[in-house]
């Protein structure tokens, strides 16, 4: 494979070496050139979220030793840097906060942080001469510490007590009264909302008190950008980064909706890598709680930056939501004189790239990277970076991937050829530590190697542009495959008022035992896709004792449905000692509620000349739309029969048929919708679903015609569900 001279220059200042050659004599003066390059004015903008921005910043403060070697990454290489980070993470402490507050995601804001603090700042602001690797330790202890399920409020209102008591000593008096400020500002009844400890971050809960006491404490609305900024600056200055560095892409709240290659299309960034799809991500849309508002600070930023990074992370729930915020992606645009570098994943994320679209088979190859973002922001990948900047990994040891491999994941490779086809330059260097490959039998972006390899490339880009090693390319609009206008939406809900409007919609219902109750708003934060609306037509829950169960298991073995009689959810007693499966079950009741009490009757016919042939027919007769209590009208309830393959009379509009073999199985409309409802929220809940939908993961054009009939039968299924159900239309 040939490599270009700046993956050779890149490499040798990396390693020492040069990719498979002896260093030559001016490769070294270059290599030494770049390591005296002055980069005090270079003004760098990077982009992202999660751990992988933290980590490339200023080290992954997550990991125990960090505190060792915390003055890495590109913060010590660059003193001109501002971090703009993703905020529609809805996981973990960050979606606890979202379940009661009307606020942005913090938790990746907290993690760059935390990477931002500089030795220079602390011993400004504390007047530290010796001591300072151990406050940085008990400021790392304290922000990450992880609260118990039930956890006591104590070490919120001293938040010293998180850290180790041998490093207590160290904290300076400043910082040990604002931080128990800040820790009782949300833990006792006051101004600031007072917020339940269990299983948060320390850290993220001290930010939010941050930003909350700068917005005066008002709730009834998300902060502005100003208390954001303010919140953010104020825990910078304590901890020893530097204000003004880290901002959030918006101040707006809002989430992700996924759309997969079946049609499925729901929300929730957590949801992604547990539902199992077994279908790649299409598109990914950032929807927010009103036109989303980005700072004219960040957008300044952009502007004039000298570099502009996207951080390691990802794809879908890190980078290209942030890029669907057009003002952000417009200034990038705009930014003609930047260089401008995707820092490509190293290995697939499962439930984003751990499924090709081009290959479902397997997992992504760096121009499918690529081909995402010319899918999902607006314009394409055009003008957004010129560099790929990819992990070298073909010199791995077999025994580290498969320590890989037993987590579900594989390399993302570079595919040179098609990258360069599509007008990037790929640069592959060897971007993770060989000693913590060689001790931990894991890789890991390096925070050191990564902001040397940007600073490189920095250099390269005025010594070597004339060789054309380096070249700019590609400044517009994508034409590569089909591209979808992904844009920032507006029109979703503040997550907290969604879980209001759901409480609002469960308060008067009759729940036995008492704790469905809890199960069902569990659920429907889990599952967003749920309405408010969905609730309206049953009345209760109620537990069936097994010794009254009289459902026929003719059809099915479900263990709960709705009773359209006295229109309660009725679950089986045992479902009380298998949680998980009492949430399908409860699931899949709530969506036959939907159809309501639409059928007056059903029966079996009875027809001589049909038990001749060996079949039989079943009918359903429809009440009078003012007396069906149901989620359709009548027109969305006839079109779902047919997709239930039930036949309209021609005669009587109210009489819908089926007939089937007398020995072939039968899915009632009412199950189906249940089982469909369910498996189209997370097929996880209802997996007899996943083999009625087996077929669409054939290539159409590989199936004989009754299958691809079919095939189109089940699209028209999920269709349906999408469309008129959830309510998610294509744009």
């Amino acid at each position: 494979m040939t490599r270009t001279p700046v993956e050779h220059l890149v490499e040798y200042v990396l390693n020492g070496t040069a990719i498979g050659l002896d260093a030559p004599n001016d490769l070294k003066s270059m290599a030494r050139a770049a390591a005296s390059l002055n980069v005090r004015d270079t003004r760098v903008v990077i982009l992202g979220g999660g751990t992988g921005l933290s980590t490339v910043v200023g080290g992954n403060s997550q990991l125990a030793d960090w505190a060792d070697h915390p003055f890495v990454g590109l913060k010590q290489e660059f003193s001109h840097l501002d971090v703009v980070v993703c905020t529609t993470d809805d996981g973990g402490s960050t979606g606890r906060l979202l379940k009661h507050l009307p606020m942005i995601a913090i938790g990746d804001l907290r993690k760059s942080c935390i990477s931002l603090v500089r030795p220079e700042n602390l011993r400004k602001r504390y007047g530290l001469e010796g001591g300072r690797s151990e406050l940085v330790r008990l400021i790392q202890q304290i922000f990450n510490y992880r609260f118990a399920k039930g956890g006591s409020d104590i070490i919120l209102q001293d938040p010293l007590l998180a850290a180790a008591p041998e490093l207590r000593e160290f904290c300076p008096r400043p910082l040990a009264v604002a931080l128990r400020i800040l820790g009782r500002y949300v833990s006792s009844p006051g101004a600031g909302p007072v917020l339940d400890t269990s299983g948060h971050c320390l850290g993220n809960l001290l930010l939010t008190a941050a930003v909350f006491a700068a917005a005066k404490g008002r709730r009834d609305r998300p902060p502005s950008r100003r208390a954001i900024q303010t919140g953010l600056d104020r825990i910078a200055a304590l901890i020893g980064a530097t204000p003004g560095q880290l901002h959030a892409a918006t101040s707006t709240p809002g989430q992700l909706r996924y759309q997969y290659a079946n049609g499925v299309e729901v929300y929730g960034q957590s949801k992604s890598s547990a539902a199992r799809r077994g279908f790649p991500v299409e598109f990914c849309t950032a929807e927010f709680a009103g036109v989303p508002k980005i700072s004219q600070d960040v957008l300044r930023a952009i502007r004039t930056a000298d570099l502009i990074i996207y951080a390691p992370g990802s794809l879908y729930s890190s980078i290209i939501p942030l890029l669907q915020l057009r003002p952000i992606t417009a200034a990038i645009r705009r930014n003609r004189t930047a260089l401008k570098i995707l820092g490509a994943n190293a290995w697939i994320q499962e439930g984003e790239t751990d499924l090709s679209l081009r290959n479902e088979g397997r997992g992504f190859l760096v121009s499918e990277l690529i081909d995402a973002y010319d899918r999902n922001v607006p314009g394409g990948a055009g003008g957004l970076f010129d560099i790929v900047l990819s992990t070298n990994l073909e010199r791995l040891p077999g025994n580290i991937l498969r320590n890989y491999a037993l987590e579900g994941k594989s390399p993302i490779h570079l595919d040179r050829v098609r990258v360069e086809a599509m007008g990037f330059e790929p640069v592959e260097a060897t971007l993770f530590s060989p000693e913590e490959e060689r001790q931990a039998q894991f890789i890991h972006h390096d925070a050191r190697r990564f902001a040397l390899a940007i600073r490189t490339l920095w250099f390269a880009r005025h010594s070597l542009y004339r060789s054309k090693s380096l070249r700019k390319r590609r400044s517009g609009a994508s034409k590569h495959g089909r591209v979808r206008s992904a844009r920032a939406s507006a029109g979703s809900p503040i997550l907290c008022d969604y879980l209001s409007s759901i409480r609002n919609a469960l308060h008067d219902k009759d729940f036995q035992p008492s704790s469905f109750g809890d199960v069902l708003v569990d659920l429907a934060w889990e599952n967003r896709d749920i309405k408010p609306e969905h609730l309206g037509f049953f009345r209760g829950t109620k537990i069936v004792p097994a010794r009254n169960w009289d459902r026929s298991t003719e059809w099915d073995n479900v263990l709960g449905y709705f009773d359209p009689a006295d229109r309660y959810l009725k679950l089986h007693e045992s479902l009380h000692a298998r949680p998980s499966h009492l949430r399908d079950n409860l699931l899949i009741a709530l969506g036959e509620s939907l159809l309501g009490r639409y059928a007056k009757g059903n029966r079996w016919l009875g027809n001589s000349c049909l038990k001749t042939i060996g079949a039989r027919c079943y009918e359903i007769a429809l009440r009078p739309p003012r007396e069906r209590e149901c989620f359709l009208s009548d027109a969305q309830l006839r079109h779902y029969l047919r997709l239930a393959r039930m036949i309209p009379d021609p005669v009587d509009p109210t009489i819908f048929r089926i007939t089937i073999n007398s020995d072939e199985g039968f899915l009632p409309p009412g199950l189906l919708f249940g089982l469909t409802y369910a498996w189209y929220l997370n097929n996880l809940y209802a997996k007899p679903m996943e083999y009625e939908m087996a077929l669409l993961r054939q290539d159409s054009e590989s199936l004989i015609p009754h299958q691809a009939k079919e095939r189109i039968h089940r699209q028209a299924l999920i269709g349906f569900f999408r469309e008129d159900i959830f309510g998610h239309r294509h744009e």
